[in-house]
């Protein structure tokens, strides 16, 4: 998969009245370079037709496109890859359905990050970092103490997860994360490429404080 920064996944309860693909294309525009519909409530015939545009949007800026959990429209509208749970459809199944697409796994404690480097996974989401109010089935936080875990031992990209705004990320990248995903922070901004330009130059910053800390 290409590289990747900043993630940014939707959530349209974050910002009534103005469109998705308007906030999305904002986010692209900030620096976002993966984007992922989540959509667990909506009618199938709804979500196809947001990844459709979502598919649009990011093939015209050459951004990854994940969908979560619905491999089938992932599938009807050639997405880049689709983005997995614990409870999901285990990665080996995934795998044969979907071929050479990316996936990504939800992880919350080492052993399943592990799980899942072994299976195969193109990149795992580790969190939620902190308390987040963005899914209502979300796990209790797993600090980053987690995160440090992750970027110890596991070689697959890694994005962290879960409660991430502006004024907690740099303790995220401190503990060793090199990307970051959020939701609410992003979309829900009144300047939504505003946030994700800042969130790209805490990445950036804290890439160049390893760089320095290495050569020395």
């Amino acid at each position: 998969m290409k590289p990747f920064k900043l993630y940014a996944i939707t959530g349209e309860q974050f910002h009534p009245g103005r469109s998705m693909l308007d906030v999305m294309e904002e986010a692209i525009l900030g620096g976002c370079d993966i984007i992922q519909l989540r959509d667990k409530k909506s009618a199938k015939r709804d979500v196809l037709a947001k990844a459709k545009a979502l598919r649009e949007l990011t093939r015209r800026y050459g951004v990854t496109f994940i969908v979560n959990d619905h491999i089938d429209i992932a599938l009807a509208v050639d997405a880049d890859g689709i983005h997995l749970g614990q409870d999901d459809l285990p990665l080996a199944d995934a795998r044969r359905i979907v071929g050479d697409k990316i996936i990504g796994i939800s992880t919350h404690a080492i052993e399943e990050a592990r799980q899942a480097e072994r299976d195969g996974a193109d990149y795992i989401g580790v969190g939620p970092v902190f308390p987040t109010k963005s899914k209502e089935d979300v796990v209790a936080p797993v600090t980053t103490s987690y995160v440090r875990q992750v970027a110890d031992e596991i070689r697959i990209p890694f994005v962290a997860i879960g409660g991430i705004k502006l004024h907690n990320a740099d303790q995220v990248l401190e503990a060793g994360a090199t990307r970051l995903c959020a939701i609410s922070e992003i979309v829900g901004s009144a300047d939504v490429r505003g946030t994700c330009e800042a969130f790209v130059a805490k990445i950036d910053a804290a890439a160049a404080r390893l760089a320095g800390g290495a050569a020395r």
